[in-house]
């Protein structure tokens, strides 16, 4: 699934990462990650860290014996790894329309050294300028979390995205609007790719995820339908069961990442799921195999969900209308060393977090039951035979 997020489902997951528990990672199964990497322990300074994908990358790099080093504002989860070091800083360089704002201070990575740097935190082309004029020669390689979203067509039609595809443009790349529904999201990533790149040549992986999902996700956009899978019953089944899914399990992005680290490896890649090609249908009953054997699906159309204004990968998680879903070609990870867990770990795991939350969580994005029972209604009132 390539879409770039909408406003709503920005907004959402970025308001719920402030306040996210960034728990362990749960294994559910055992799962055979890579051998310790031959260059022995990296010295490694993240920016960002400790939201959703930032924990799942420390967790993988400190269990491989790396030495890690954190930078960010000390807002979001501050408990979050004592025994790491931490320094503070802005990297955000302060709105001309905003003279509240604190001002930018990157004093804390000046004259430090590092193997490699991973980047999670930036949206603006100016930020990531800014901290590479630091560590430009006291880093040796530098990895960029961008995302599908840069991509020209990533939103409006369901062609392959390939390394090479058409990015997005804007006429000012160091604007500092987002733009109406994020409009200008895309395209920032992509310039904030240039700037890394720039700095860093042929020693800047720019990684471009689609949805990432699991344990400690903010958004709730996938992870509406593990609890679904709960809840069991009769189950409002979305679109094409065989229209093509792709997602990665945040801790299988986050240990390619350290792999990615450790072998020095460069150039942009397609950070998505999976080996081969995963449909609706077979992730639904891996759901239901896995948790509840009780469900059943009702499978409605593109056309009945759209007449009914259901909104994909919010109110519906991992539904896109087949003439938008585009697929991203993984290869290229793949080859890369990317691999991926069963589906029913992420399930599993992602369902053993939820539970964890407090008993008045306010989710974010998801079909309320009473919603999807109106829809069952109405869906068999149109089928009836």
């Amino acid at each position: 699934m390539t879409h770039r997020p909408t406003r709503r489902s920005f907004l959402g997951g970025a308001a719920a990462a402030l306040t996210a528990a960034a728990l362990p990672a749960a294994r559910t199964r055992p799962f055979a990650g890579r051998p310790p990497s031959q260059r022995g322990a990296l010295k490694i300074l993240v920016l960002g860290g400790t939201g959703f994908l930032g924990p799942a990358f420390v967790e993988a790099a400190l269990a491989k014996g790396h030495t890690l080093t954190l930078f960010n504002r000390g807002k979001t989860n501050p408990g979050l790894f004592p025994n790491v070091e931490k320094l503070q800083g802005q990297r955000r360089r302060p709105k001309k329309n905003n003279p509240k704002a604190p001002p930018q201070d990157l004093e804390a990575l000046k004259n430090r050294q590092w193997d490699v740097v991973l980047d999670t935190s930036a949206y603006f082309t100016g930020e990531v300028e800014d901290v590479c004029k630091i560590l430009a020669g006291n880093v040796g390689h530098y990895t960029f979390i961008s995302s599908i979203s840069a991509y020209k067509t990533a939103e409006t039609s369901n062609e392959t995205l390939v390394e090479s595809s058409p990015l997005c443009e804007l006429a000012d790349k160091y604007t500092e609007d987002l733009g109406k529904d994020y409009a200008n999201y895309g395209a920032l990533k992509r310039y904030c790719e240039d700037a890394a790149a720039a700095a860093f040549p042929g020693k800047a992986a720019l990684v471009r995820p689609g949805y990432i999902v699991g344990p400690g996700d903010p958004s709730d956009r996938f992870t509406y339908w593990p609890m679904r899978f709960v809840r069991g019953g009769e189950c409002l089944a979305p679109g094409d069961p065989d229209n093509d899914l792709q997602f990665i399990d945040v801790r299988d992005l986050g240990e390619w990442l350290v792999h990615v680290a450790e072998e020095r490896i460069a150039g942009p890649f397609n950070a998505v799921g999976f080996a081969k090609k995963v449909t609706t249908r077979e992730f639904l009953e891996a759901g239901k195999k896995a948790v509840n054997d009780k469900c059943t699906f009702t499978w409605a159309d593109d056309a009945f969900l759209d007449e009914n204004k259901v909104t994909s990968w919010d109110e519906m998680g991992c539904w896109t209308p087949a003439a938008k879903n585009g697929h991203s070609d993984n290869r290229k990870m793949i080859a890369a060393g990317a691999t991926f867990r069963p589906l029913g770990d992420t399930i599993v795991a992602t369902i053993e977090w939820a539970k964890k939350r407090p008993a008045d969580y306010e989710w974010h994005a998801g079909m309320k039951p009473e919603r999807e029972a109106d829809l069952l209604a109405k869906w068999h009132a149109q089928h009836k035979k």
